[in-house]
């Protein structure tokens, strides 16, 4: 009796396909014509977010890598300024504006902006969309990407574009910060990714620059909107603490060991006339209130100068102020991965050094005052 032929294991074994199976990575046919790189301009009671001009600069890098056109889109009320802030997009770098009046889009909403974003998108086909990483921002992006069933990057700290598929390369942090990772959407229109504020450099304005505007309609009536806005109120510590635009920031770390030693932080901000920042660890204990936190969960900052005392420099911290124009570092170890970043280290103790930095700068100050009168 002959024996059955066994099957070969490997011929048996299926196939290893690579990680990724099964998603599509190529861009469908009909997506090919999504041209241009849009940003939303965020605007609030009269004035524009700087955060949507910040994306405007990086929008026109974008575009012009690409060899295409930057546009805004401008979303609100019947008597607001849209036209306005179009104008001043045209400056920053824009060359197209897409504005839509009506009474619903007076004072955000997620359901007619949603709408009236998502509407704009599908008829004009843009290649890129940008929004600022803002309580607004935030979500409108996730709600629009939702919509359109396409990508969103979140909290980006740097945009690119991919030089072999062309396709925006958005960098972010990603492992509780300990990593930067780049993500691509390959296969979906528009490309989406958030930025916050004071992660990119304001643009210069050119009020020489006009551009096109294109007026489009909503078609949305109050009756269909679930939610309704009927007060504004102002929070009356909204003005207290603002990290993200302060010209100088001294920071603290949990090198200060406790809230004692931490005045210290705050006597050097007094005596420069700064804001005063932290680490987590610091916020977490209780040590400052939560608005002064820096860093990836805190704001991102970009003053002329940042003095970090006690603060070691992970990566989470790194990320809230790299962009400073000048980073003074005060740490007892010398291998600290906030000296692989900073400007000038001193190694020391941050007990002593900010008492020593407040005393010389109060007299340097004094006597500049003195000279000057």
């Amino acid at each position: 009796m002959s024996e059955a032929p066994k099957p070969n294991a490997a011929a048996a074994a299926p196939a290893k396909r690579p990680a990724g199976r099964g998603r599509n990575t190529e861009l469908p046919e009909h997506l090919k014509a999504y041209k241009g790189v849009w940003v939303f301009v965020e605007h609030d009671r009269g004035h524009v977010h700087s955060v949507s001009w910040e994306l405007v600069g990086e929008a026109r890098k974008l575009a012009d890598t690409l060899g295409s056109t930057v546009s805004v889109v401008v979303l609100g009320g019947m008597d607001e300024a849209l036209e306005k802030f179009a104008a001043e997009a045209f400056t920053y770098g824009a060359d197209k504006a897409y504005i839509v009046h009506d009474p619903v889009l007076k004072g955000y909403r997620n359901e007619p902006f949603t709408k009236g974003l998502t509407d704009l998108v599908n008829k004009y086909q843009p290649e890129i969309l940008l929004l600022g990483a803002t309580s607004m921002g935030r979500d409108l992006a996730g709600s629009v990407a939702t919509t359109l069933l396409t990508g969103l990057t979140a909290d980006c700290t740097e945009l690119r574009i991919d030089p072999v598929s062309k396709a925006l390369a958005a960098t972010r942090p990603t492992f509780g910060g300990s990593l930067y990772c780049t993500i691509m959407t390959l296969a979906y229109r528009p490309q989406m990714a958030t930025v916050r504020p004071r992660v990119m450099l304001m643009p210069p304005a050119d009020a020489s620059r006009t551009g096109e505007i294109v007026q489009d309609t909503l078609g949305m009536v109050e009756t269909e909107i679930v939610t309704k806005l009927l007060d504004f109120i102002a929070d009356a510590n909204s003005n207290k603490i603002n990290l993200p635009y302060a010209d100088v920031i001294v920071s603290g770390g949990k090198g200060l060991k406790n809230p004692e030693n931490f005045k210290l932080v705050f006597e050097l901000a007094r005596v420069l006339g700064g804001e005063v920042g932290a680490t987590r660890p610091c916020v977490q204990a209780g040590w400052v209130e939560a608005d002064r936190q820096v860093g990836q969960t805190g704001k991102t900052v970009r003053p002329k100068l940042y003095i970090a005392a006690g603060i070691s420099g992970a990566v989470q911290h790194r990320v809230g102020c790299e962009g400073a124009d000048v980073i003074v570092a005060i740490n007892t170890d010398a291998n600290a991965p906030i000296f692989d970043f900073a400007h000038y280290g001193i190694v020391g103790n941050a007990m002593q050094v900010l008492p020593a930095l407040t005393q010389a700068f109060a007299a340097h100050l004094a006597l500049r005052s003195r000279q000057v009168a």
